[in-house]
């Protein structure tokens, strides 16, 4: 059987993909009696607002070759895909939509709006699922989950009921960052710092002088703090002290706190707890008041005085002109600032007092930390095992509640508010196979086995998954936690759509073909965690299909006379008719034997760019540079031998390179003249040694 002269992706891969997914394969539950052992990953849940970058192109293809690897080796592979309904994002984009059409969610009111939401994401929602089949992700798409599903609603009201039984969910009035164009609450973890130009204005209060960033909070303060270890300052701790303001004169007390920095401006510090929350903290510790100046819609509140209704931006312009006039503004410098800004909109966050959920995390830190701790779960790189660590020791109470309308609302009678998207997300390796429900599919895939993602939702999403994991089904999640690279650009910068910089993978797919920018892509994985992408590689990807469709054309076209014969297994060749090697045959079989315990061990431990590397090199120069060439001249007398061995190292080739290049690999092995062969070649028995 003959393969065309040239290799065209768009002819094989969709056609391809429709085999694979008629075969059932991608189910665990249609494999072959012989594969026992489970193994098990869920995708990390991309948006609904989302489409394919980079970022997710890498991520799924990590995950792709470990599931096709498994279940060639015998694995009841489940890999189990679904989308995220991303509370805030998505809420931001269907406002967005609204707005073109000179409506606001208020108009439409929340019902009505929960019902666009929905139109949506039918619509929107599974772009990116879609996109994942054209890179040649091996799912289970038969289990596909999203975060919104009735049952998985159910998960979420049961956790959350759980934890208020014990006393760990609490609502209270609390400091915490606000988005005033979102209008609502957000941990810590949502929260974006930018370093930004800013000013530092230095302001006498009374006998001190302190320094700031935001004026405009002055007008809410209710203490100034120094450090008691400082000498300057130590006379007037414990005192009241009278200082002019622009809203006149007033009265302060000074308190000592060792958290107060005396390197920082003039060691003073002006005491703001209802616009800031390590300011929140003192208050509580010092029995502080609060006053809150500005409101949830971003503007001076009524206790502002004579600068009410203005923005908070607006307000600090006019506050230092009059600060100038009444002669206590003593000077400005420039300053670089961590801006605070919602991950989601980039809006400047104001810090504020709300009423909030708060989930208590002092015993979830430690659920989160003992299985790392012991080596139950594994972090690969280990570096960032220490990070993790390190943040658990300092965790704050997480606020749970936001006040948006898209998401799962919270449990209790009366209550509007919405979970964080990141509360359902916690639940998703146990949520998706059924929990509470004690499920088969639960009994089999949980645990998973790997989790792979990116490094800058370890706190967001891994830990929380982690003790999430411990607390309701009293076991880690997974086993390892692989942290893939960083896609930046190859001068090193962020990818970005906005800012012209992002790559769209799907573009490089219509382009080279699915398999050229998989090997592309992988080729690239070399351990570091920040990878400069280049095209270079995914061209480079292309002519290797192409070198590999044409040694098989070159093989298929001297083996023809013998379709009718089985390859000989490598056991036969290398003991029963060993004596009837060349050097030729030893040399290639004994670099076909450490390639595959090569790869072997590359992927045990997850290092996916040495393994491509290892079988890139064996297949193109070993066996196509050196083994088919002098094979021409072997043919005359030892044709039959030949001809075996050649048939022998392309069919494992094809398979040791099936996870990286699944659809070329698997068009050729359906045009190979073999006996009982599989339906698919993503079937096949992996190569061992």
């Amino acid at each position: 059987m003959e393969l065309p002269k040239t290799y065209d992706p768009k002819i094989v891969e969709d056609k391809i993909y429709q085999l694979w997914e008629k075969s059932g394969f991608f189910n665990p539950d249609k494999l072959r009696k012989r594969q026992k052992k489970h193994y098990s990953i869920v995708i990390p849940p991309p948006n609904v607002t989302g489409e394919l970058h980079m970022g997710h192109a890498l991520n799924a293809l990590i995950q792709d070759i470990l599931i096709r690897w498994k279940r060639m080796q015998g694995f009841k592979t489940l890999w189990l895909p679904g989308t995220d309904h991303a509370g805030i994002a998505t809420q931001n984009v269907v406002e967005k939509k609204l707005k073109k059409e000179g409506k606001t969610r208020f108009d439409l009111g929340r019902e009505k709006f929960i019902k666009e939401v929905w139109k949506w994401k039918e619509k929107y929602g599974d772009i990116i699922l879609n996109q994942f089949k054209k890179i040649g992700c091996s799912c289970d798409w038969s289990r596909a989950r999203f975060t919104m599903d009735d049952d998985y609603s159910s998960a979420v009201k049961e956790t959350f009921l759980h934890y208020y039984k014990k006393g760990w969910i609490y609502r209270g009035e609390r400091t915490t960052n606000w988005c005033p164009r979102c209008a609502t609450g957000l941990s810590d973890l949502e929260v974006e710092y930018r370093k930004e130009p800013a000013t530092l204005y230095y302001i006498k209060y009374g006998p001190l002088t302190i320094a700031t960033v935001r004026p405009e909070t002055k007008l809410g303060d209710t203490a100034v703090a120094v450090n008691p270890k400082d000498e300057r300052y130590k006379k007037y701790i414990g005192k009241m002290i009278e200082i002019k303001t622009v809203l006149g004169l007033a009265k302060m007390k000074v308190i000592g706190d060792r958290s107060v920095d005396m390197k920082f401006g003039t060691g003073a510090m002006k005491v703001t707890p209802a616009h800031d929350i390590h300011d929140f903290d003192l208050g509580e510790k010092h029995k502080l008041g609060k006053k809150q100046v500005i409101g949830p819609d971003g503007k001076m509140t009524k206790l502002a005085g004579k600068y009410s209704g203005l923005t908070a931006q607006e307000a600090r312009i006019k506050i230092v002109e009059d600060m100038k006039e009444i002669g206590i503004l003593e000077k400005t410098e420039p300053y670089i600032h961590n801006i605070a800004r919602c991950y989601r909109c980039k809006t400047v966050l104001e810090p504020m007092l709300s009423n909030q959920w708060f989930l208590k995390m002092a015993q979830l830190a430690k659920l989160a930390e003992e299985p790392v701790r012991t080596g139950r779960i594994k972090f690969h790189p280990k570096s960032f095992e220490k990070p993790y660590l390190d943040w658990l020791k300092n965790i704050r109470d997480w606020c749970i509640s936001r006040q948006i309308w898209w998401g799962h609302k919270i449990p209790i009678e009366g209550e509007t508010d919405v979970l964080d998207t990141w509360f359902s997300s916690a639940l998703w390796p146990f949520a998706v196979f059924g929990y509470p429900e004690k499920t088969k599919n639960l009994k089999n895939f949980y645990p998973t086995d790997v989790l792979s993602t990116a490094r800058d939702i370890i706190n967001l999403w891994v830990a929380r998954m982690i003790f999430s994991g411990m607390e309701f089904m009293k076991k880690p999640p997974f086993k390892d936690v692989y942290i893939h690279a960083t896609i930046l650009t190859k001068e090193g910068k962020r990818m970005s759509k906005s800012l012209g910089t992002g790559v769209d993978p799907i573009n490089l797919i219509e382009q080279y073909g699915a398999d050229a920018t998989r090997f592309g892509i992988a080729f690239q994985i070399m351990g570091s965690q920040d990878l400069r992408f280049v095209d270079d590689n995914i061209v480079m990807g292309k002519k290797f299909c192409n070198k590999i469709w044409n040694a098989t054309r070159f093989i298929l076209m001297q083996t023809k006379k013998n379709y009718s014969k089985s390859i000989l297994l490598h056991s036969s060749i290398l003991s029963t008719q060993r004596q009837n090697l060349t050097s030729t045959d030893r040399k290639i079989l004994k670099a076909l034997d450490t390639t595959i315990k090569s790869v072997n061990n590359d992927l045990e431990n997850f290092r996916f760019g040495r393994a491509t590397h290892t079988v890139y090199d064996f297949f193109w120069h070993d066996f196509c540079d050196c083994y088919i060439e002098k094979s021409k001249s072997q043919m005359a007398n030892r044709s039959q031998q030949t001809q075996k061995i050649l048939l022998y190292v392309l069919l494992t080739s094809l398979k040791l390179l099936h996870p990286f290049i699944p659809f070329i690999t698997e068009e050729i092995y359906q045009k190979l003249p073999i006996k009982d062969k599989k339906k698919c070649l993503m079937i096949e028995k992996w190569p061992i040694i």
